[in-house]
C-alpha cells in the first residue's frame, strides 16, 4: 500500500531541512559536475545537451530521493514533537489512539480480539525497487545524519561534522551511481530482503509490541504471543520466474534461518553481559534457581557454564541459551529441537528475573529477545511458495500420462480422476526420471515443503499460493501432487491458497471454494483448529483485466462473497491483499484502505504485499519501520473492534454495479481498439523497461509476447513513465458522466450521497483524483508524439484524452468544483517543489527514446535508463 503521508512538521523545520540538503547537494555538483551547475541552480533555461546529459539526470535523481529522506525525517520528527505535547493518543494510527476509543467497550471483548489479533506483511521481490542495495544503505545513512543533526546540543564545530559526514555521503552517492549493470539474482534479492530486517525490522518488532501493550493494559503484564508475522516471496515465487528453483529455495530458507539465529546470538551475549546478578548479595528463591539450572543443564553437553560466571546463574542460564542456539546454528549437540523450546527458556529467565522482583530488567533486557523469538522464530520470514496453475495442472496429466490416462484439465474425466486419487490411502509411486524437469522440480519442491513442516520451526515455510485460479480441480490438483510427494492421505499439512487475480476468477471465487469445501480431504485439510482459510486477492491483474473502478468494486463484492460462503461451512476467511505501490496496483494509505474494507473481512487477521520500492519506503529506517508496522497493525485492531453490519443500502450497491459495468466497458473498449498495442508499445518505454535490470524476475509470464501475459508492474510503470497514469482512472468520467445522464437529478443526488457515506466510493474518487493530478497530459502528448502513425497517434491519444477530460469533470462534480487535488496539499506541495525538474527528466527521455529507437547512438541507453529511474524517483514508485 502506498505510504501514509502526514503533516511533515513546522515548515520552518522541514523547509530547513530541504534547504540543508540542497546546499550539501550543490557543493557536491559544483565540486564533481560544474557543467550542470547552472541548469540545477535554475540559472539556465531549458535543459542540457550533449555530454551534460547523464550527469544532469544523475543529479536530479540524487535530488528526488533526499527530497524523500528530508520528508521522513520530518515527517518522524513531527510524530515525536505531537507526542511529547500530547500524548501517544495523538498520534494518527497509533495503539493509544485506536484504543482510547474503545474505553466503554468490555475490556474482555478488546483482550479478546487482541490477543486474535494477526498482521503479516508479505516481501516481494517483484521488479519495483530501480535502486541497488548499495544506494540504499547510503540513503540509510543520509536519513541518520539527518536524525543526529535534529539534536541542538551540538557546538558549531559538532555540528559541522555532522553537515559534513552528510555531504561525504551524497558524494558517495554520486561516485557510485544508481544503475544496476547487470540484472539481479534471486540470492541477490534474497540478500536484500533480509537485509531490511538486520538493518531495522529486528529491533523495531519489539518497539511495536511494546507500544501495544502499553497502550492496551494499565499494568505491565504480558499480553500474549506477539500478533506481527512476516512472510516473503523472495526465493519462493516461482510464477513466470525460471531462475526459482528449489535449491534457491531451500537456499532462502538457509539465509533467513542463518540471519535470526546469529541475531539471537549478538542480543543473548549483550543480555549475559547486563545480568551480572550475584548470588553473594542476596539469597535467591530456591524456586528461581530451580528455574535457572533447569535452562542451564540442558546445556551440559556443549560447555560446563556453571563452572564460569560463579554465583552468577542469570548469567550461566543466558549463556547456555546462548550456546544452544550456536548448536541450532551448526546443527549439533543439544541444539534447540523446535523453536518453542527456545521460548521457554527464556520464559524461565524473565520468570526467574520477576521472583527476585527484578522485574524491570526482565522486561527491558530478556523480554525483547523472547518477543522477537515469538516473531521471527528459527525463520526470520515465513517463505511462501507461489506457482501458476498451468504448471502444476500439465504436470498433474504428466503423471497420469505414465498410465496412459489423458483428459482434458476441466472435463468430467479430468475431475472423477482427481477425486477418485484423492480418496485413495494409496498411490501408485511416481518414477522422477519419467517426468520432465519441471515435474520433477514441482515434486522436489514439495517434498522440501514436506520436511520443513516437521522441522525445528515448521512456520519456516508458508503456503502454496496457486496463482490463476480458475477452477476448484486447479487447488485439488495441488492437494494430490502433494500427496505424490510424501504427504499424508488424511490430512495434509499444507495450506493452499487461492489467488483470484481476474475480475472472471473473482466472480467465480465463492462457487470455487464452495466445490472445494465439498472435498473431505481438502476441508480437513484446510479447516484448522481457527476454522480460518486464507484467500489471496489480485488487485494488479484485476485493474489491468478491468480498470480501477471496476476492480476495485469487484474486490469488495468478492471478499463480501466469500465471507458468505465460508460461513455456511463455519469457516471465515483471512484474506491476503496482493497491492502494490500505485493507486494502479491497489495502493491507497493503510489506514483508510483497511478501514475501507467490508465489516466481518477483516475479524483481527490481514495479510498484504509489500513490494519493492514500498519496502524500503516504509522499512528502511527503524523509526519509520516501528511507525508503519503500528499503523498497520492498529488499523486492522480499529476495523475489527468497530466492524458493524452496514445498513443495507441497495441503492449504492446498484450504483456501484452500474458504474463498474460502465467503467470497464470504456477501459476495455480502449485495449481493444484498433492498434492499441501499437500505441502502448510506441508512447511508452514499456519495451526499455528491460534494461533497467530491476529483478531477476521476466516481465512477461511464459515468454508470450501478448497483453495478456505483460505483467501488471510493467503494465503500470510505463503508465507512469508517459504521464498518462490511465490505469489508475481511465473509465470513471465515463461511467460517472453515463450515470448522470440515464438518472438525472436522481442520480446526481445519489452520486453526492455516496461521496459522502459510503467509505469505498469515497476512497475510489480520493485515489482517482490523486492520480489524475499527477497526470499530465501535455507531457503524455510528447510521449504520444513518438508513434509514427499520426491516424492512430491522434485516435488513441484523443480516446485517452477525453476520457481525462471527463474523469476531471467528474470530479469536479462529486467535489463540488474543488481544484484538482486540492485536498491533498502534502502532494501538491511535493510536486510544486519537483514540477519543473521533472518535466526536463520527461522531456530528455521523449527525446532520448526517439534517439535510441532510431539505432543511431547505443551508448545513450545508459542516459535511458537514467531518465527511467529520475522519474520513478519523483513520483515514488515503479509499479
Amino acid at each position: 500500500m502506498e505510504r501514509s503521508r502526514r503533516d511533515p512538521g513546522p515548515p520552518a523545520y522541514a523547509d530547513g531541512l530541504r534547504a540543508d540538503f540542497r546546499e550539501l547537494w550543490r557543493r557536491v555538483i559544483a565540486r564533481r559536475a560544474p557543467s550542470i551547475l547552472p541548469y540545477v541552480s535554475g540559472d539556465a533555461a531549458g535543459q542540457p545537451t550533449g555530454a551534460a546529459v547523464i550527469p544532469f539526470l544523475q543529479a536530479l535523481n540524487m535530488w528526488f530521493q533526499l527530497l524523500r529522506i528530508a520528508d521522513e525525517n520530518a515527517e518522524m520528527r513531527a510524530r515525536r514533537e505531537s507526542e511529547t505535547r500530547e500524548g501517544p493518543a495523538a498520534i494518527d494510527g497509533s495503539f493509544a489512539r485506536v484504543l482510547a476509543g474503545q474505553r466503554t467497550k468490555p475490556s474482555e471483548a478488546v483482550d479478546r480480539l487482541a490477543r486474535d489479533l494477526m498482521v503479516a506483511p508479505t516481501l516481494t521481490a517483484h521488479p519495483t525497487e530501480a535502486k541497488r542495495v548499495t544506494v540504499l544503505e547510503i540513503h540509510r545513512r543520509i536519513y541518520r545524519g539527518a536524525v543526529a543533526l535534529e539534536t541542538g546540543r551540538w557546538t558549531p564545530r559538532e555540528r559541522a561534522d555532522l553537515r559534513d559526514a552528510i555531504k561525504a555521503e551524497i558524494d558517495l552517492l554520486w561516485l557510485t551511481g544508481e544503475l544496476r549493470m547487470k540484472r539481479p539474482s534471486v540470492e541477490d534479492e534474497i540478500n536484500w530482503g533480509l537485509q531490511i530486517f538486520r538493518d531495522s525490522l529486528f529491533d523495531a518488532v519489539p518497539n511495536v509490541i511494546a507500544q501495544f501493550q502499553r497502550a492496551s493494559r494499565d499494568d505491565d503484564e504480558d499480553t500474549g504471543t506477539s500478533f506481527l508475522r512476516f512472510h516473503s516471496w523472495i526465493g519462493g515465487d516461482r510464477d513466470g520466474n525460471p531462475n526459482v528453483t528449489v535449491t534457491t529455495t531451500r537456499t532462502a530458507l538457509q539465509r533467513a534461518r542463518t540471519t535470526i539465529l546469529e541475531r539471537y546470538l549478538s542480543k543473548l551475549m549483550v543480555a549475559a553481559q547486563q545480568l551480572s546478578i550475584s548470588d553473594a548479595i542476596s539469597a535467591m528463591p530456591q524456586e528461581a534457581q530451580n528455574l535457572l539450572r533447569k535452562v542451564i543443564d540442558a546445556a551440559r553437553a556443549i560447555d560446563r557454564p556453571s563452572r564460569r560466571n560463579e554465583g552468577e546463574l542469570f548469567r550461566q542460564a543466558l549463556s547456555a541459551i546462548q550456546h544452544r542456539i550456536e548448536a541450532t546454528l551448526e546443527d549439533f549437540g543439544p541444539a534447540y529441537a523446535h523453536v518453542g523450546e527456545f521460548i521457554v527458556d527464556l520464559r524461565q529467565v524473565e520468570t526467574a528475573l520477576s521472583l527476585i522482583d527484578a522485574k524491570a530488567l526482565a522486561n527491558r533486557v530478556v523480554r525483547p529477545i523472547r518477543w522477537q523469538a515469538e516473531t521471527f522464530g528459527f525463520r526470520t520470514v515465513t517463505l511462501d511458495v507461489r506457482q501458476n496453475s498451468k504448471v502444476t495442472t500439465d504436470v498433474l496429466a504428466e503423471i497420469w500420462a505414465m498410465d496412459g490416462f489423458a483428459a482434458d484439465c476441466g472435463s468430467p474425466d479430468w475431475s472423477n480422476r482427481l477425486r477418485r486419487d484423492l480418496a485413495q490411502p494409496t498411490l501408485q509411486p511416481v518414477d522422477p526420471s519419467k517426468l520432465s524437469d519441471r515435474g520433477r522440480e514441482l515434486l522436489s519442491l514439495l517434498s522440501l515443503i514436506h520436511d520443513t513442516k516437521i522441522g525445528a520451526d515448521p512456520q519456516a515455510i508458508g503456503p502454496f499460493i496457486l496463482s490463476m485460479t480458475r477452477s476448484c480441480e486447479d487447488l485439488l490438483g495441488v492437494f494430490l501432487l502433494a500427496r505424490h510427494a510424501g504427504f499424508g492421505a488424511e490430512r495434509l499439512d499444507l495450506q493452499v491458497v487461492p489467488l483470484f487475480e481476474t475480475i472472471d476468477d473473482l466472480r467465480a471465487a465463492p462457487q470455487i471454494l464452495d466445490d472445494l469445501l465439498h472435498v473431505p480431504l481438502a476441508r480437513r485439510s484446510l479447516a484448522g483448529l481457527d476454522r480460518r482459510i486464507e484467500i489471496m486477492l489480485g488487485y494488479s491483474d484485476s485493474n489491468k483485466d478491468g480498470g480501477f473502478v471496476c476492480s476495485t468494486w469487484e474486490l469488495e463484492k468478492a471478499q463480501r462473497s466469500i465471507t458468505r460462503t465460508l460461513a455456511k461451512h463455519d469457516l471465515l476467511p483471512v484474506f491476503f491483499h496482493g497491492r502494490g505501490g500505485s493507486v494502479s496496483r491497489g495502493g491507497a494509505p493503510t489506514e483508510r484502505a483497511i478501514a475501507a474494507q467490508p465489516p466481518g473481512t477483516v475479524n483481527g487477521r490481514l495479510r498484504m504485499t509489500e513490494q519493492g520500492e514500498v519496502i524500503t519506503a516504509k522499512f528502511a529506517n527503524r523509526g519509520n519501520a516501528q511507525y508503519q508496522l503500528e499503523l498497520l497493525a492498529s488499523s486492522v485492531l480499529a476495523h475489527s473492534l468497530n466492524a458493524r453490519p452496514e445498513p443495507v443500502r441497495p441503492e449504492f450497491n446498484d450504483t456501484l454495479d452500474a458504474l463498474s459495468a460502465m467503467s470497464q466497458t470504456a477501459y476495455t473498449g480502449l485495449l481493444h481498439a484498433p492498434g492499441f498495442i501499437d500505441y502502448f508499445q510506441q508512447a511508452s518505454p514499456v519495451e526499455e523497461l528491460a534494461m533497467l535490470k530491476i529483478g531477476s524476475r521476466p516481465a512477461r509470464r511464459f515468454g508470450a509476447a501478448s497483453l495478456d501475459d505483460l505483467r501488471a508492474i510493467p503494465w503500470v510503470f510505463a503508465w507512469s513513465q508517459n504521464r498518462h497514469l490511465l490505469t489508475g482512472w481511465y473509465g470513471f468520467g465515463t461511467a460517472i458522466a453515463q450515470f448522470r445522464k440515464y438518472r438525472g437529478q436522481a442520480g446526481d443526488d445519489l452520486l453526492r450521497q455516496m461521496t459522502t457515506d459510503s467509505a469505498l466510493f469515497r476512497l475510489i474518487v480520493d485515489e482517482v483524483e490523486k492520480t489524475l493530478f499527477q497526470t499530465d497530459m501535455a507531457i503524455a502528448a510528447r510521449y504520444a508524439a513518438l508513434v509514427p502513425d499520426q491516424k492512430l497517434r491522434d485516435r488513441v491519444f484523443g480516446m485517452i484524452r477525453d476520457e481525462h477530460d471527463a474523469s476531471c469533470d467528474a470530479l469536479r462534480f462529486l467535489n463540488d468544483g474543488a481544484v484538482i487535488g486540492a485536498r491533498f496539499p502534502q502532494t501538491v506541495a511535493h510536486f510544486d517543489r519537483i514540477g519543473c525538474d521533472l518535466e526536463r527528466a520527461h522531456n530528455l527521455q521523449v527525446d532520448l527514446l526517439g534517439a535510441v529507437r532510431s539505432g543511431h547512438d547505443r551508448s545513450l541507453t545508459v542516459p535511458l535508463m537514467q531518465s527511467m529511474n529520475c522519474i520513478s524517483a519523483a513520483l515514488g514508485w515503479t509499479g
